[in-house]
């Protein structure tokens, strides 16, 4: 889909005062879906993102991971200390349609751009806050980290095998995953608004993330408090899923099954001791064992040798591919996840990175954009002199 296609959200202004990973993801959502973004940033060095470098890495003198966040928007600083600036933004905020915040509990009320005040400048904004772990509670001022987020949640016990520590998930999870329920909220709000003019706040944490993450253990444990979390051997993949559901090392690197009977891989594999194991209940009592087995036949032979067995019989299977083998194979070329953005340089080049797409297809189009992460302050100016005019009737 062209930087020229209409786009479901065109029209829409967000004013996106949120730093760092989950409120500017999902206002960049927003934005690749036709909303333009406005990001508010302090003068003095702008978003934390800007300076805080996923693996050190810097280009034109933000980091890699803002440019990635922050693409498809414009920046512009204001001091919410200082009061011409602070009633610049107030009249700012009465034109929007959506203001996105990530502030901790109490800083937006002191400055007067908590919710209940900004809908009393504009009735029908929709107001979308993120926090840590919400607005009460013995945690809601604990700071909003997504590895303390994962923590607190305790899911690090739920990867790993019973001889390991806990295991975080080795991303940002939580902010992902806070991210896409913030825009979720705010579309619903918008498609309110349609239908009844009514504004709305939207609100979620990354606890909240986090726990919706685990929807099935969570509502199984609290329906039956046997179940809790007891991981198993080395090669399995899931606390609650008997073998052979896990990862196996091959000759030259790894391959994963998913649900499938173990007496039917015995079978495909002449494994005669798995052959034998028709009864299921036997896939949770002799996992281990299961597991080990699998893990020194596969150890034999290629990933490719064992998927070419498993994938002609349909077996849930795949390879499991390291970074670089991701990134050069013909199926990540096939789903076309990456798109160029070009910002010129400070020093006068132009800085061309490569970075990923919306993952949503409308209308069988992908939603791609051109537009690069702004400089700090770069549209300061122009949209002061855009909003200076009167809003029209």
């Amino acid at each position: 889909m062209g930087d020229n296609v209409v786009r479901p959200l065109e029209g829409v202004l967000v004013l996106d005062f949120s730093q760092f990973l989950a409120g500017p993801v999902a206002a960049v959502r927003l934005a690749d879906l036709g909303a333009r973004v406005i990001k508010i940033e302090r003068p003095q060095g702008g978003d934390i993102g800007r300076t805080l470098a996923f693996a050190g890495k810097t280009a034109d003198g933000d980091t890699i991971s803002f440019h990635a966040m922050n693409r498809n928007k414009e920046s512009v600083t204001a001091d919410l200390k200082n009061a011409a600036d602070l009633a610049w933004v107030r009249e700012l905020v009465t034109r929007a349609d959506v203001l996105i915040q990530n502030f901790r509990p109490g800083v937006m009320e002191r400055i007067g751009l908590d919710y209940e005040s900004v809908r009393q400048l504009n009735p029908a904004i929709i107001y979308a806050s993120a926090s840590g772990y919400g607005d009460s509670g013995p945690w809601k001022d604990r700071p909003g980290q997504d590895l303390l987020a994962q923590s607190v949640s305790g899911m690090p016990w739920l990867s790993g095998s019973s001889d390991d520590g806990p295991i975080p998930v080795g991303l940002s999870i939580a902010d992902h995953l806070m991210s896409c329920h913030i825009a979720q909220g705010v579309t619903a709000l918008l498609v309110r608004r349609f239908r009844t003019g009514q504004g709305g706040h939207v609100q979620t944490s990354l606890l909240e993330a986090m726990l919706d993450l685990q929807f099935e253990l969570l509502s199984t444990h609290l329906n039956d408090s046997s179940v809790t979390v007891q991981r198993k051997g080395p090669h399995s993949a899931h606390a609650f899923l008997s073998a052979p559901y896990g990862t196996y090392p091959t000759s030259d690197g790894y391959i994963a099954l998913a649900m499938n009977p173990v007496n039917r891989i015995g079978d495909l594999l002449s494994i005669a001791e798995l052959s034998a194991l028709t009864d299921p209940d036997s896939w949770w009592t002799d996992q281990e064992r299961i597991e080990d087995l699998l893990a020194g036949h596969f150890a034999m032979e290629t990933t490719e040798h064992w998927l070419a067995i498993l994938d002609a019989a349909d077996v849930w299977c795949a390879p499991v591919l390291t970074l670089e083998q991701l990134v050069d194979h013909e199926g990540f070329a096939a789903i076309a996840m990456t798109q160029e953005i070009t910002r010129p340089g400070a020093d006068g080049a132009d800085v061309t990175l490569l970075t990923t797409r919306s993952p949503i297809r409308i209308d069988g189009q992908r939603l791609t954009s051109s537009a690069p992460a702004p400089r700090l302050g770069q549209h300061t100016e122009a949209v002061r002199a855009e909003f200076a005019e009167p809003a029209p009737s």
